[in-house]
């Protein structure tokens, strides 16, 4: 009996092409085996919003890893499931302590059709970053923007993430903070298209890639798990895989943690691999 094998991919900068999208090789590669019974899918710090156009015209069959493990989206039913939320503690504590350190983060909150999130950003204006950010996603069928207002009530039991871009000082000063005041996993680092904006992330208490793509083992009935990945978040998804790749272009660490280096992003390398070790 042929071993079952969970193929499992970051997006940028592992799977898309430094266009950020999915090249029509790949795409048909991937179609090709996923017809032929390959489990492949992505897991990503992507939300539904900007996934479901990116994976447009690729077939893949297990539910994708979305929000670096918060939730798995289900592309079949087109919606979110496996949801995590930030505690309703924390919440509170998070908005205080960007508020005190300059930062106004956007906040995540899942509508009730499960499908749908609907993000508050409450400052009364845009940094450029955030300015940015909101223009090239307000048009999105999956995410709805609401900007200059207040987080509502339902905050405390709804929220999924809290992002927030600014100035290395800012974001650092409320990243070392959060660490001592909250559950919640915190990530800071820098943007990857403008190292002088910083980023900070925060994810219900103990999300992470490989939680999740754990879970969609488990879920698929998968035998064996080969992942691939370029940067720092997924390390964790690459320490618990039966085969860790890392593509060519991946940050020296990740390499150094990948069983195999493949070519980079920008060749297919992900998935003519897939393709060889599939049908191998």
């Amino acid at each position: 009996m042929k071993i079952k094998t969970l193929y499992v991919s970051d997006l940028d900068g592992t799977l898309l092409s430094p266009e950020s999208c999915i090249s029509e090789q790949s795409s048909s590669i991937i179609s090709e085996l996923s017809r032929h019974g390959a489990m492949i899918t992505v897991a990503t710090a992507r939300t539904p919003a900007t996934v479901v156009p990116l994976l447009n015209g690729t077939i893949t069959n297990p539910p994708a890893v979305v929000m670096t493990g918060t939730a798995m989206w289900d592309r079949a039913e087109a919606r979110l499931f496996n949801t995590h939320f930030i505690p309703a503690h924390d919440v509170g504590t998070i908005l205080s302590v960007c508020a005190q350190c300059g930062v106004s983060p956007y906040v995540y909150l899942l509508a009730p059709d499960d499908t749908t999130l609907d993000v508050y950003h409450s400052a009364p204006t845009l940094n450029s970053a955030e300015k940015s950010f909101y223009e090239e996603r307000c048009r999105l069928r999956l995410k709805r923007f609401h900007l200059n207002t207040p987080v509502p009530a339902i905050s405390a039991t709804r929220t999924m993430l809290c992002y927030a871009m600014g100035t290395r000082d800012s974001i650092v000063a409320a990243a070392q903070s959060l660490r001592k005041s909250v559950g919640c996993t915190v990530c800071c680092y820098p943007d990857i298209f403008n190292p002088l904006v910083f980023n900070l992330e925060l994810f219900p208490p103990g999300v992470d890639k490989a939680s999740a793509v754990s879970r969609l083992k488990e879920h698929t009935g998968a035998d064996r798990l080969v992942v691939f990945g370029d940067s720092m978040n997924d390390l964790p998804m690459l320490a618990i895989a039966d085969v860790a790749v890392a593509v060519g272009n991946a940050l020296p660490q990740v390499k150094r943690a990948a069983d195999i280096v493949i070519e980079p992003n920008y060749t297919d390398s992900v998935a003519r691999f897939i393709e060889s070790d599939f049908y191998g």
